[in-house]
């Protein structure tokens, strides 16, 4: 799901937007060349230059029309196993919520329990939405947990019902919280080589910005 929102930009969140679209711009592009869309990750962690715009949670999602998701895929059947990564859907067919269930889990078995959490930079689109209830509908053994950072959309009567329709399905939908987008940052943002892990620096009002879309989200789902 590509966030398509034009709003003015703003510089709420630290740095101000033309910052981070200039000479970031060229890091970014550096990047992609050795990260096609989709590719599940193995050892690799997201670049940190991606987290810190596209995760943040702003109010007025300007220049952030992709989508990042990643993910921790737990499996119970014969053996147990976790799995993580992430996409993105820049320069693809489809948005990074359908590719993963195109790509990562592209079936499920019916003796096996799946465990699925997202971490995404904002909340998925109406077709993302609906393939996501209709995934859940069908697979009564795959549970499903997102996280977002943002709502996509989210004054639009046609997206509300859409959310309302993944709840229904079962599906967990979460805003992320001060410490989730820690949790990303610690388990997948890659650091500088041959540097010590940094910590997290929570931007500029973070906890506020949860408090408005986690209200947001309350007043659709109720």
């Amino acid at each position: 799901m590509a966030e398509k929102q034009e709003e003015p930009s703003n510089t709420q969140n630290g740095e101000p937007d033309n910052a981070e679209e200039g000479e970031g711009k060229k890091k970014k592009k550096v990047k992609r060349e050795d990260l096609p869309p989709f590719e599940i990750v193995t050892g690799e962690r997201l670049p940190a230059i991606f987290f810190k715009f596209q995760f943040r949670n702003v109010e007025y999602s300007s220049g952030r029309n992709k989508t990042f998701l990643c993910y921790v895929l737990e499996t119970q059947g014969k053996e147990s196993t976790t799995s993580r990564g992430y996409l993105e859907d820049e320069h693809a067919a489809s948005h990074a919520e359908i590719a993963f269930f195109n790509t990562i889990l592209p079936k499920c078995e019916s003796s096996v329990r799946y465990n699925i959490t997202w971490y995404v930079s904002s909340s998925p689109c109406v077709a993302c939405a609906d393939r996501i209830s209709e995934t859940l509908r069908k697979n009564k053994n795959l549970r499903l947990t997102i996280m977002v950072g943002r709502l996509f959309m989210w004054e639009e009567a046609e997206m509300q019902a859409a959310l309302k329709k993944m709840k229904s399905a079962g599906c967990k939908l979460r805003i992320m919280k001060p410490q989730d987008f820690e949790y990303v940052w610690q388990n997948f943002v890659e650091q500088e080589e041959g540097e010590e892990a940094k910590a997290f620096v929570p931007w500029e009002d973070i906890q506020e910005n949860f408090q408005y879309y986690e209200e947001k989200l309350a007043e659709i789902l109720q």
